[in-house]
């Protein structure tokens, strides 16, 4: 089965809205890059409480950047079932309500990712900038990745995220807190799936945009594509490879 599809107006109007905010999140990205200062990434200082603040706003600014594009497909199945329901009638809510619930799990994620960080970098093991100061955390990140692509929960979740329909059907919820909460939901599936792919930002540093930008491709790649869990899979055993290689470079 598949969702009832959106005239091209509803469509453009959806897409309009996550390109925009996605290119938004980019562009504040690409000036942070520029000016590690407006963080706390150029302070080889203890971070204090407004450094981690300002780290958090553009950990959650960045899970917006990468996993709201992939999240399309979800959020335009929402759209059509719930236009389907306003034109027989039906209780509907706006689709906003279920972008939030998205967003809301990443930014949960993104305190996790932020108490990381700082305990990564007050270990200096990372750089400021978020790179990886030890090869053995690097190899094993690398290799705890891969290892990951081949696990049921990644598997399991994956399918999840590559199913809007199924998702749909089994965890729809009425109003718009239910419409919060099935954001949220589908929030955690895509945590599930990528939150050890999120770890690799700290092999080449969280503010390599070229090297963010690559993973969020990945991510992409992994939930829209017709191959998508076997990509996941062989993409695991070449993290795995690379691993195995900086491990051995880092103890030669």
């Amino acid at each position: 089965m598949t969702p009832p599809v959106l005239p091209p107006r509803d469509r453009v109007v959806v897409l309009s809205g996550l390109a925009t905010i996605a290119a938004l999140s980019w562009a504040c990205l690409w000036y942070l890059a520029r000016d590690p200062m407006a963080i706390c990434m150029a302070n080889m200082n203890p971070w204090s409480a407004s450094d981690l603040s300002a780290l958090l706003v553009m950990w959650i600014v960045m899970m917006i950047a990468m996993m709201l594009p992939s999240a399309s497909p979800m959020i335009l199945a929402f759209a059509s079932v719930n236009r389907t329901r306003r034109a027989h009638s039906l209780r509907y809510v706006s689709t906003s309500a279920f972008v939030l619930g998205y967003v809301a799990a990443w930014s949960g994620f993104s305190v996790g990712a932020t108490v990381a960080q700082e305990a990564l970098h007050s270990g200096a093991l990372i750089s400021s900038m978020g790179v990886s100061a030890s090869a053995v955390l690097a190899g094993a990140l690398l290799i705890a990745t891969g290892i990951f692509q081949w696990t049921p929960l990644k598997n399991a979740c994956l399918r999840r995220c590559r199913s809007p329909l199924g998702f749909i059907l089994t965890e729809w919820r009425e109003g718009t807190s239910g419409a919060f909460r099935m954001g949220l939901r589908h929030g955690a599936h895509c945590i599930g799936c990528c939150w050890l792919l999120m770890g690799l930002l700290f092999v080449a540093g969280v503010m390599n945009l070229w090297w963010v930008a690559a993973i969020a491709a990945f991510v992409l790649v992994e939930k829209v594509a017709p191959a998508g869990l076997r990509i996941a899979r062989a993409s695991g055993a070449l993290l795995i490879l690379w691993g195995v290689w900086v491990l051995r470079q880092a103890f030669r």
